[in-house]
């Protein structure tokens, strides 16, 4: 099977109160995400972008339309342990996925729970630790641990269950940029080098500008998507939705505007050295 996720045109309403009316957070979303993809969601608050994300987490369920999951539908009930296996979640705050008081029993608390056999899980716990550089930190306490630092035993908690595909619903939101460039990197890492599809919601567009696609959702739409360069090439179309493109690009297309002939779908701070040292 080709894609890890399939997104068939699905609603999704919610009533804030009981006496609001309901409102339309995902409208008609349609998206395919292939077995060992890096895409990021992009979109400003109330766009829909973590909604669509506990969708494919099955946390929430479609008003209309279909998720699949490697191919299993998140509608059936009798699939969601398996589909959540597969499709494991990292939220915002890591304090609220840290269950333990010490870092290696927190990465065990997954696979104990799925009944795995102890040798198994003592294997899968140093494989996860390993994977996001914390094995020094397997006796510590996670209280203990800085922001950057937690973000990556949450991460190993979810790879310790051995999911083909992880969601990450702004994982960096809360991190100074040191901890943020931690967590970034081992997303990374576990895309290239196990292979693991990856889906990162964020809103920091330099977190976008390595990843295989980018979507870009408002208003509970995805309005556009394309590679990162194809993408933020279009920064009056993100500047309109209330968005940033990545610094470098916004400084190319101001210095563009300016008058300097130089490409329009810079995304790196070597490419745009590089256009400017062909000026001289």
């Amino acid at each position: 099977m080709e894609y890890m996720v399939e997104v068939n045109n699905v609603y999704y309403s919610y009533r804030k109160h009981e006496q609001d009316k309901e409102h339309l957070a995902l409208c008609g979303v349609n998206l395919k995400v292939k077995k060992g993809e890096f895409v990021v969601v992009i979109g400003h608050n109330g766009s829909g972008k973590s909604t669509l994300s506990k969708h494919i987490n099955a946390i929430y369920l479609p008003k209309e339309g279909d998720i699949f999951v490697n191919g299993m539908n998140t509608r059936d009930i009798s699939k969601l342990w398996e589909i959540r296996q597969t499709a494991g979640m990292v939220f915002q705050n890591p304090d609220n996925q840290i269950v333990a008081t010490i870092v290696e029993e927190d990465v065990a608390f997954g696979p104990e729970n799925m009944g795995i056999d102890p040798e198994e899980i003592k294997r899968r716990v140093d494989f996860a630790l390993r994977s996001v550089k914390m094995e020094e930190y397997a006796k510590h306490a996670p209280h203990l641990l800085s922001g950057g630092q937690k973000q990556r035993v949450a991460i190993a908690g979810i790879l310790a269950m051995k999911p083909k595909c992880i969601i990450l619903d702004e994982p960096t939101a809360m991190l100074d940029p040191s901890g943020r460039k931690e967590v970034i990197d081992t997303i990374k890492k576990l895309n290239k080098e196990e292979g693991i599809t990856i889906i990162l919601i964020t809103h920091f567009m330099e977190e976008a500008v390595d990843a295989d696609r980018v979507v870009v959702m408002d208003d509970g739409k995805i309005v556009t998507e394309g590679t990162p360069r194809e993408v933020f090439s279009k920064v009056e179309l993100l500047k309109d939705l209330g968005l940033d493109v990545p610094q470098v690009t916004e400084l190319a297309y101001e210095l563009r505007k300016s008058g300097l002939n130089i490409r329009q779908d810079i995304i790196t701070i070597d490419e745009l050295v590089e256009e400017l040292c062909r000026l001289r």
